[in-house]
Parts: C-alpha cells; sequence; structure tokens
C-alpha cells in the first residue's frame, strides 16, 4: 500500500477538507487524513485515480509543471519520454510534445530534468528573475520569503535578502510577486541597472537550491548569477525586442487598467506595457512570449488575444464592439422594463412597503424576478467583481455588484422576516437594483457607441490600402490578394486605382495624389526612378512599377503603427490620474463603510434604511470609469486627428509638453527654404539671350559634380531646351569652371568661364557692368555667377535656395500664436538676413557650425524659453534631440526623424503651427475631461453620502446616483469626440 503526502490548493474550509475525504475514502482500500492544507493517503489506487478524485469536486492537488524540452527530433523521442512518465508512480498525467513537457503529480523539476537528461534529452534551463524586495526588517522576514519559495515545486533556485530575491523558475514574474506580497511584504521587478549581483557576499543572504532539500555551495550560486547576467543581456538587446498589440476584454474602468498593467510587466522580458482603455488594447514592448502575456492578463481575470495584423484587428475589434453594444442594449431593456414599472408603482403612491402577508408574497415573487436580473443582465457585474476579489482587488464592478447587491439583499431580508425591522424601516428596493443595473448597462452601450468614433482617424489609413493588386507575370496581368505581392515583383497600376504597396516607378507617367499621407493638397508628378508610396490614388495615367517595401514595412504601414503606438501612450495628466484611479474603488468603499456606520449610529429612524441608501448611493455615484477614459480617449481621437493633418506624433508626453511652447527655432536649408538650389534669375548683356545663356551654362555643367551644377541642368530641362553633350570642362576649386563647346551643325565653337568674379578677372575678362546686378542680386541672399563667353562677359546667374511657397504664411502664423521664431542658420550673416526678410522672421542666428546648433539650443533654454526645434538634417538631429519638442520634416533624413517627436509629412511649416495647435486643442481636452470627471466625483460622493440633508431633508436616489455615473462616462467620451471637429485656425489675425 502506497502512502502519499498530497498538497492541496483551493481549499477555503474544512467543510471542503471534508469533501476530499468522502470522495477519497470512496476508493477501494484508502484511508485519508485531510486538512485546508494538504491530504495523507494511504491507498492501492495509481496516484492518477486519487488525483482525479480531488479534482473532480473543483480542488487543486499536487504540482504542476509547463517545461520547454530540447532535443527531440521525432515522433519515436516524444513516445519514449511520453511512456518513462506514464509509467512513474509519482506522476497522475503527462503530456509531452516535441518542444513542451506538461506533468501534474508529486515530481519535482529537478527530478523531471534529471529523467529526461537520462533519455539523452534536455530541459530547457528556468529563467532567473530578479525581484526587488521592501517591507523585509530582519532575518526572521528572509526566512518566512524561503519557505514558501522552497514549497513551489517550478521554483529550482533562489537566493533572498531583505531587498532582493533572485529566483530560477518556470513560474511567471507575477506568480512569484503575488507568492511574496501574501507574506505581506512588497515584490517589484528590478530593474537591470540596480540588480544586486553580490549578493552572495551579504551575511544575509540564502542561496538555496531545491534538490533534496540540501543547500548548493558558493560556486553554484555564483554559477546562477552568471546565468542571471547572460538571461538580462539577452533581454536588454534592442535586436531581440518586439512590440505587439493585444486586444483586451473584462476591462471597465481605470483601476482595471492598473491590474492588466500590473500584470503584464509582471512577465518576465516585458519592458514596457502601455493600456488604452479607450481602445481595449495593450501595447507591449520586450522580449516576452506572447502566451506567457496573454497567461497573465487571463490569471489577473481578463481576456487578450495578440493583434496579427491592423486588418483583422479591426476585424475582432469591430466584432467586439458590435456584440458588446447589442449585449448592453438588451440587457439594459431587459432591466428597464422591470425597473421602470416598479420605480413607477412607488412614484405614483404604491405602497413599497411590507405590511400585510399579502405585500410579502407579492413583492417575495418580485424579489425572484429582480434576483433572475442580477444573475443575468447584471451577471457580468457579479462575475468581474468575484474575479477582482480574488486577486485582492476592487474596480467599478465591485461598486456596483455591492451596491446592486445590497439593495436586493436587504430588500429580501425584509420580506422574509419583516419582524426583525421596525415598521418604518419595512421599505423593499427592488426598483433600485433594476433601475440601476438598466441605467449604467445603457451607458456602457452609449459609452461602446461613442468610442467607436474615436479610432475613425486610423480606421480611414488602413482603409487607404487595397486588398488587391495587379501584378505582371510574363507580359500577363495578374490580380492577387495584396498578402501575395511580393519584393521585386511588376506591379500595375491603373486610372484611380490606389497603390498598393511602396515601390519605383519602371515605366509610365501620372500624377499620384498623396494628400491622404501628406497632407499636401496639389498631386505629385511621377516618372520612371520617382518612388510611390502605398495608399495614395493615381489620377490619370497607367503606371508599371517594382514592389519594394510590402506588407508592415510599407510607409502607410509605419505610419499606422506609430500613430497605434502614440495613442497607447500615456502623458504626465494621465500618469496622475492613473496613480488616483489605483486607490479610487477602496477610497469609496471605505468612505461608503463610515457612511453606513455614522448613519446607522448616529442618524434619524429608520437609521437601517438611511444606512443602506447612502451607502449604496456612495458605492453607485463614485465613477472610476469617468477617470480612466478622461484622458486615453483625448489622446486617441488628437493624435488620429493630427495624423489626418500629416503631422505623426511619436507619443502623448510629447503633445503635452508642445502645447507648453513659447519658442519655435527653425532651420534655413530644407525647413524654411525647399533645400534645393535653383537658378532664379538670369540676366543677358550685349546680343545674347537668356535662353541660349542658360542652354549654354547647362551643357558645360553637364558632366560636373558641384552642387549648383545640377541646378543649371535642371533649369535647363524645366525649360526644354536642348543641351550639347561635346563639350570639354575643367573644374577649377573655388573658383568655378572653365570649357569649350562645338557645335558641328552649326560650325561653331564657344570658349566658356562659368563662376566668381576672380574667376573671369584671371582671364583679363572685366565684370563692372555687372556689379550693379551683382549687389542687388546679393541682397535677395542669392549667390551670383557670373558668364563669359569668347572671352567677354556675357550675363550672371542667380542661383538661390528659394523660399518654400508657403513658409511666410505659416511664419506669419506661428507670430499670430504668440510665439517668438528664431531661424537658426550656417549661412553667411548677410545671406540669413536677406531670407529672414523674405519670410518675416525678426531674430537670425547666422552662422552655426552643425555641432554648435544644440548648445545654441541649450542657451536658449537657459533664457527660460521653451523650445520647438524644426529641422531636417543629419546636422539638426542634436538640436531636435535637445529642445523641449523636436519637429522633423518628413522629407528629411531618418536620423532627425528618429530624433524628433513629431514628424511633418508635408514639406510646410503650416506642419508645425497644426502640431501646436492640435497639441494645445488635445491638453486643453484633457483638462477638460480630468476637472469633469474630478469634479463629478468631489461633488457627487459627498452629496450621496447625505451631506445636504441637513438642508433639504431628503436624500439622492440610488436610481439618480446610477444615472449620474452613467452619464459621467457618456460626457467624457463625447467630449473627446469634439477633437474630431477640430480644424487648426490658419488666419494670421
Amino acid at each position: 500500500m502506497a502512502e502519499f503526502h498530497l498538497p492541496l490548493s483551493q481549499v477555503r474550509c474544512m467543510n471542503c477538507a471534508n469533501k476530499i475525504k468522502a470522495a477519497l475514502t470512496a476508493l477501494p482500500n484508502t484511508t485519508a487524513d485531510v486538512d485546508t492544507k494538504q491530504a495523507r493517503v494511504s491507498t492501492e489506487e495509481p496516484l492518477h485515480t486519487v488525483f482525479t478524485a480531488i479534482e473532480h469536486l473543483g480542488y487543486g492537488v499536487g504540482q504542476q509543471h509547463s517545461l520547454p524540452l530540447a532535443g527531440l527530433s521525432c515522433g519515436r523521442c516524444v513516445a519514449k519520454v511520453q511512456q518513462v512518465f506514464d509509467q512513474h508512480p509519482l506522476v497522475s498525467k503527462a503530456t509531452v510534445t516535441k518542444h513542451q513537457l506538461d506533468i501534474s503529480g508529486l515530481i519535482s523539476t529537478q527530478e523531471i530534468s534529471e529523467i529526461v537528461t537520462v533519455l539523452g534529452y534536455r530541459v530547457e534551463q528556468q529563467p532567473t528573475i530578479t525581484l526587488a524586495l521592501s517591507g523585509l526588517s530582519c532575518g526572521k522576514c528572509v526566512a518566512k520569503v524561503e519557505k514558501v519559495l522552497s514549497e513551489q515545486a517550478d521554483i529550482s533556485q533562489f537566493s533572498v535578502t531583505k531587498n532582493t530575491a533572485v529566483i530560477s523558475s518556470a513560474l511567471t514574474t507575477a506568480t512569484l510577486i503575488e507568492l511574496i506580497e501574501q507574506l505581506g511584504f512588497q515584490a517589484s521587478v528590478t530593474p537591470p541597472e540596480f540588480r544586486d549581483t553580490t549578493a552572495s557576499t551579504d551575511n544575509e543572504t540564502s542561496a538555496v537550491t531545491k534538490s533534496a532539500g540540501v543547500e548548493t555551495d558558493q560556486e553554484q550560486h555564483q554559477a546562477n548569477t552568471n546565468n542571471d547576467i547572460e538571461t538580462t543581456t539577452q533581454a536588454e538587446d534592442p535586436a531581440n525586442q518586439q512590440t505587439t498589440q493585444f486586444l483586451l476584454t473584462g476591462m471597465t474602468c481605470a483601476s482595471c487598467v492598473s491590474s492588466v498593467e500590473k500584470a503584464i510587466l509582471g512577465v518576465a522580458g516585458v519592458q514596457t506595457a502601455n493600456i488604452n482603455l479607450a481602445e481595449r488594447t495593450a501595447l507591449v514592448s520586450g522580449t516576452a512570449v506572447n502566451i506567457d502575456i496573454i497567461t497573465a492578463v487571463i490569471e489577473a481575470g481578463y481576456g487578450a488575444e495578440v493583434s496579427e495584423d491592423e486588418h483583422a484587428r479591426r476585424q475582432r475589434q469591430q466584432e467586439q464592439q458590435t456584440t458588446s453594444y447589442k449585449t448592453h442594449i438588451r440587457n439594459a431593456i431587459i432591466a428597464l422594463s422591470i425597473g421602470i414599472p416598479l420605480m413607477a408603482w412607488g412614484v405614483f403612491g404604491g405602497s413599497m412597503m411590507i405590511e400585510s402577508e399579502a405585500s410579502q408574497i407579492g413583492w417575495g415573487l418580485i424579489g425572484l424576478i429582480t434576483l433572475g436580473l442580477l444573475v443575468t443582465t447584471g451577471r457580468h457585474f457579479y462575475v468581474n467583481a468575484y474575479k477582482a476579489f480574488l486577486h485582492h482587488r476592487a474596480s467599478m464592478d465591485t461598486l456596483v455588484a455591492l451596491g446592486t447587491g445590497a439593495a436586493w439583499l436587504y430588500s429580501t431580508l425584509v420580506v422574509i422576516a419583516p419582524d426583525w425591522f421596525p415598521p418604518q424601516a419595512r421599505h423593499v428596493y427592488y426598483e433600485a437594483s433594476a433601475m440601476i443595473l438598466g441605467l449604467i448597462t445603457l451607458g456602457h452601450a452609449l459609452e461602446a457607441k461613442a468610442r467607436t468614433r474615436t479610432s475613425q482617424a486610423i480606421e480611414r489609413l488602413i482603409d487607404l490600402q487595397p486588398q488587391t493588386a495587379i501584378i505582371v507575370h510574363n507580359g500577363e496581368e495578374i490580380e492577387v490578394a495584396l498578402d501575395q505581392v511580393q519584393k521585386g515583383m511588376l506591379v500595375r497600376l491603373r486610372p484611380g486605382s490606389k497603390v498598393p504597396v511602396d515601390g519605383v516607378v519602371e515605366q509610365g507617367d501620372t500624377y499620384i495624389d498623396e494628400s491622404m499621407l501628406t497632407g499636401e493638397p496639389l498631386a505629385v508628378n511621377k516618372q520612371q526612378g520617382d518612388t510611390i508610396h502605398a495608399g495614395t490614388i493615381n489620377q490619370h495615367g497607367s503606371l508599371l512599377f517594382k514592389a519594394e517595401q510590402i506588407g508592415n514595412d510599407t510607409m502607410l504601414a509605419r505610419i499606422i503603427q506609430l500613430v497605434r503606438q502614440a495613442q497607447s501612450s500615456k502623458p504626465a495628466l494621465a500618469k496622475l490620474a492613473d496613480s488616483i484611479s489605483a486607490i479610487f474603488v477602496p477610497a469609496v468603499m471605505i468612505i461608503a463603510t463610515i457612511t453606513a456606520m455614522a448613519w446607522y449610529y448616529f442618524g434619524p429612524q429608520p437609521s437601517a434604511v438611511y444606512m443602506l441608501v447612502t451607502a449604496t448611493t456612495v458605492l453607485i455615484i463614485a465613477c472610476p470609469c469617468a477617470l480612466g477614459l478622461a484622458t486615453p480617449m483625448s489622446v486617441t481621437v488628437g493624435i488620429g486627428r493630427a495624423a489626418e493633418y500629416g503631422v505623426l506624433i511619436r507619443d502623448a508626453e510629447a503633445m503635452q509638453v508642445a502645447a507648453n511652447i513659447d519658442t519655435v527655432v527653425l532651420d534655413k536649408t530644407g525647413t524654411i527654404t525647399e533645400g534645393k538650389p535653383r537658378v532664379t534669375e538670369t540676366i543677358s548683356y550685349g546680343s545674347h539671350n537668356k535662353q541660349t545663356l542658360l542652354a549654354l551654362a547647362a551643357s558645360l555643367e553637364l558632366h560636373s559634380e558641384h552642387p549648383l551644377a545640377k541646378a543649371f541642368v535642371q533649369e535647363a530641362q524645366a525649360q526644354s531646351l536642348t543641351l550639347n553633350d561635346n563639350v570639354q570642362f575643367k573644374a577649377i576649386p573655388g573658383l568655378g569652371v572653365v570649357g569649350s563647346l562645338g557645335t558641328p551643325a552649326t560650325d561653331t565653337h564657344y570658349e566658356l568661364l562659368l563662376g566668381n568674379a576672380s574667376l573671369l578677372e584671371q582671364h583679363g575678362i572685366s565684370t563692372e557692368m555687372a556689379q550693379a546686378d551683382n549687389q542687388k542680386l546679393a541682397q535677395t541672399g542669392a549667390t551670383v555667377v557670373f558668364f563669359a563667353v569668347n572671352h567677354a562677359l556675357a550675363g550672371v546667374f542667380a542661383v538661390s535656395d528659394p523660399l518654400r511657397a508657403d513658409s511666410a504664411e505659416a511664419i506669419s502664423r506661428l507670430k499670430a500664436m504668440k510665439l517668438n521664431v528664431v531661424m537658426l542658420t550656417g549661412d553667411t550673416e548677410a545671406t540669413a538676413q536677406a531670407i529672414a526678410q523674405q519670410a518675416g522672421i525678426d531674430r537670425v542666428i547666422a552662422g552655426v557650425l552643425p555641432d554648435g546648433k544644440a548648445q545654441l539650443i541649450t542657451d536658449l533654454q537657459q533664457q527660460g524659453q521653451r523650445i520647438a526645434m524644426v529641422g531636417d538634417g543629419i546636422n539638426d538631429a542634436p538640436a531636435l534631440a535637445q529642445a523641449e519638442v523636436g519637429l522633423a520634416m518628413g522629407g528629411g533624413s531618418d536620423v532627425a526623424i528618429e530624433s524628433a517627436q513629431f514628424t511633418l509629412m508635408r514639406h510646410s511649416l503650416h506642419g508645425v503651427a497644426d502640431a501646436l495647435q492640435l497639441s494645445q486643442a488635445t491638453l486643453n481636452n484633457m483638462k477638460q475631461n480630468l476637472f469633469g470627471a474630478f469634479i463629478y466625483n468631489s461633488l457627487g460622493i459627498p452629496v450621496a453620502a447625505g451631506l445636504l440633508f441637513p438642508f433639504t431633508g431628503t436624500l439622492l436616489s440610488p436610481v439618480v446616483a446610477g444615472a449620474a455615473m452613467a452619464l459621467s462616462s457618456i460626457t467624457v467620451v463625447s467630449n473627446a469626440n469634439r477633437l474630431r471637429l477640430f480644424t487648426p485656425n490658419k488666419k494670421e489675425s
């Protein structure tokens, strides 16, 4: 006869223990001694039969292991391992795959690992988790933690000090934290830079490996520490990190957000987790496995699933929202159809008192109907409240469940035993339970409907990408699904069609409407060699282009991902709301308890009735949901609206900072100006005409690599001038170009000089006749280039980087917003002043070296100015990073864009003004929502507690409190949705 000592779980009382004992002793030849912690069993039955008897009662028994395997290459390997564990006397059940072993029984992790090793395979090493501890004041505290860790079969090794616990375990971080916090201590994930790697030398450290209960020696502890360092290094490697979006279910308020965030951050490998209550999503970055994150969320009492791509996410989210809305509407109708008649009965003179046996029977039937209502339409409130209770937390569902449950329970007690109450206290409140459920559920339905509008901006971005594409294969055009398009394929783009993927034009000429990506209203000409982007619209011509970026690598996909990440981020205001929400529900429950006690002991008769009404009303009127939605709703709508204007925002914190900017610093080249030198003016002398001079100069520069050479060639091509390739030239550094050009058709020969005045003077050519023009052009900020033909001055060209067409208007708009505008450039003072005058900028800082821009930003900040830096080049990156807010022009370098918090997709400074105005509007909207939520709760709770009773003689009805609670959430959502209508003010006022 075998004897087993079985650890038990979920056994809460001796009644449960007696049930287990009865089930075990019913087995043949079995005796058992059971308490709430363990069962001591003597039996001839196999372990599996014993486990099954206990598990069928709903209790936990034994130890469960889920271990990763390595080395199993085929079905025979799996069968070999399966057979060994099936025959093991301490294993109840084993499931083996090539990669994982799941076992329940009395066997330890160490024994499992040894068996697998003997079979020629191996169990992958368990991850090492480092936790920061607090609340441990002595060696006894350390011993307590050690004891609970030693009782866990899935912990192979641990080391504990008063401040740190280093644990090698297959358990999740959240589970380990819960084990320690159950002892009354606090535990959290330790940042790697603060990990205690010298724990082995601490005199209070205990390094324990659970193998036959024997402590390991110092060398093994050191090896464990080394493994910890390796694991940490791997986890911190940015190359291994990924960002995954999860769809969440079961969240109802800010307390839920806090719980989900804590659960996800407790998973080993998670670096950051941003939870969006408005979207019901989580954006998680790190190296953690998705299944671990999902498990952690489920263990916390909620639901989670991976959002594979935007289209799948959208479809699933729409399904959830539709189902949720229909369910809430149905439940609200049912609850109100019962609650409204009951309330009308009381309002229009019907008795709500238990006065006779007939009223007792009548209200008893209504009580049963109301109970049916609570367990059907109100079931989710009670289920979620119970889950929260199991995880030692409270949420909005807790408040609703307590409030409606207390009203029903009091009423039922009055019906069952009216003699227990004084006559004036025999009042029933079934209508309150029904109406509260109905109104709050109706509020959830309206809130869900309103929330569907918050993501319309990102939905429109997703709609830009077509679901099919026409590929050209062996000369045949074939329409295929978008996910079948591969890099390098030739794709046909027909007039009026949307571009399916990013690519480069191989053949054709057309105009592409890019306004949906950049906000630029004018269509852009695309020819061979030009890049086109997914989501843009072909207007007229037909194109053949080669696919270059597909799937999640297209610009549209990256924009959607950036917007999604920004919508999930939190500004400082949201973090303030989160910190308040974390203690809000417990504080409300304490207030409700104090209110109940105060009315019971000090209130007028019937005190029990006053106690019930006030406590229930306090519980119902408090709305953590409004607090939780206040900032995420504004952020989601504001960032989506910004994307519609071609402004991509990296995180919500940047919006809050941008709203308080007082100085805008603009880089000149590529920001205020086009960043591309152009021939802006041609002046001819003598008999030469302008077109001939430009054609000769462009022919001379045709093979030059000088930056200004391209300006001559492009201007000539723009004017459709014919260029002569039969040219010989020589570049003279610092001066210009000399050469000769022959035209065989007309037997004409030209000697040409193109450069500065010094070049011509060295060749004995006077530039005196051009001095007046030289001074005039230089005052405009242009570079003057002299041109001599056949040893005589023929003309001058003005080459400049012209202002963007709308720069002056945009700068005027910034100044109208009471912002100081500063131009920062490395150009000479004269050129800079000329450009500043054209742009309408009063303050110019010129002659700044690339590495000096960041220092100048620092100097301005030291003067008390809050800076927004706008740039586009690599040399702007340090200044963009140094400024409070960096805005990068979308056509700029990747380095600049990475250094900035805002990216402007269109090449216009109007984007800067749009970004700042949208930031201000979003911040104002957040403040309005938070103010409303705080004021509502600050005023509503005291009124619900009876603050006005001494003045009015009446109490706030729980039904009115339920309506107010629902209305507060709807108000927050509706106010946030006003941002969808926001339009930046483009008047210069």
